[in-house]
């Protein structure tokens, strides 16, 4: 299936503003991502320790294995939980990810409705162990992280899975955002290249302007048939500082935020990413570099607190032209 640009010329994308993969690598990310600072978000269990550090809120962690001596403990460990996420810490891309939503007798219970026995969980813990998922298969540990129960904000916009909300940080400055819908297709991830939907947000409202599946506009959740424009993300002001925040606690400056709304925490931070992708142009209908361009140009004036750069955001980058 063709993406919506994927026929443009050259000419006209740079027009449109759009960045594409060289220009993120060679411009934006390697110039602004020290390689010794990507362990950091690279590894999700660093990750989530350094924000216990610096008080930001994350899904709460239940467990770690970290040894294949440590699966066979698990029969009695998941036995005091109904629900949890397990999930590779060097993974990437929702690969490895097994989201339970609840038990039926002996057996676990994901989001379709499908059932796993103990020794499928085991089995899948022990390939996490192995680095069957993670980057370059390198040996890793698996997290054992809460189920976040997330806000009435999505019913009927996301499907058998939590959503979460994108936010492209560049030099502290969000400038852009999008949430990913899961969907039946992506089996309850929100994953773009899975099947899930990416609905463009305005960084000044919170308001969905747009979205796509498969690089492809649609007006509906494929799934629940529900307007995906009505969506507006409660707490906006809230995340935005939290999303930005993420700059000053890894010193990344070309960084994806992904945040999550839990219904009794509020926003929560899922994890970060030093390589974005840049599917969040095609769900706002706006290219990346006016905003990147005039968050670079605020930026070089001298280091502002993370409030005055969220109100620059949403009062002067949220203005920036689009296609």
């Amino acid at each position: 299936m063709f993406s919506l640009l994927g026929l443009a010329k050259p000419s006209r994308l740079k027009k449109l503003g759009i960045v594409g993969m060289n220009k993120r690598n060679v411009v934006y990310i390697a110039k602004n991502n020290p390689r010794k600072l990507y362990p950091l978000v690279d590894d999700k269990l660093k990750t989530k320790m350094l924000c216990h550090q610096h008080n930001i809120a994350v899904p709460k962690l239940l467990g770690v294995c970290r040894v294949q001596g440590h699966v066979r403990e698990l029969d009695d460990f998941l036995s005091q939980h109904q629900q949890f996420v397990i999930k590779p810490a060097k993974g990437s891309g929702g690969k490895g990810i097994l989201v339970i939503t609840g038990r039926k007798g002996k057996y676990f219970q994901k989001a379709s409705g499908e059932l796993l026995g103990i020794h499928e969980i085991k089995r899948h813990v022990s390939n996490i162990l192995s680095g069957l998922f993670s980057l370059g298969g390198r040996t890793d540990v698996a997290m054992i992280e809460a189920l976040v129960e997330f806000t009435d904000t999505f019913e009927g916009l996301s499907f058998e899975g939590v959503p979460d909300i994108r936010v492209i940080i560049y030099r502290g400055y969000p400038v852009m955002a999008m949430t990913r819908l899961s969907t039946h297709a992506s089996d309850g991830k929100a994953n773009l290249h899975q099947g899930a939907v990416g609905v463009g947000i305005d960084i000044a409202t919170g308001k969905a302007l747009k979205a796509v599946q498969y690089d492809q506009p649609i007006q509906r959740h494929p799934d629940t048939n529900k307007d995906l424009t009505s969506l507006v993300i409660p707490d906006w002001p809230e995340l935005l500082t939290l999303a930005s925040r993420s700059y000053d606690v890894t010193g990344l400056g070309y960084i994806g935020a992904d945040i999550v709304l839990d219904k009794q925490h509020g926003p929560l931070l899922l994890e970060l990413n030093a390589r974005p992708g840049l599917a969040i142009q095609m769900a706002n209908g706006k290219g990346l570099e006016p905003r990147l361009k005039t968050a670079e140009k605020e930026a070089n004036k001298g280091e502002q607190v993370v409030e005055k750069r969220v109100a620059f955001a949403t009062q002067v980058i949220a203005g920036m032209w689009g296609f």
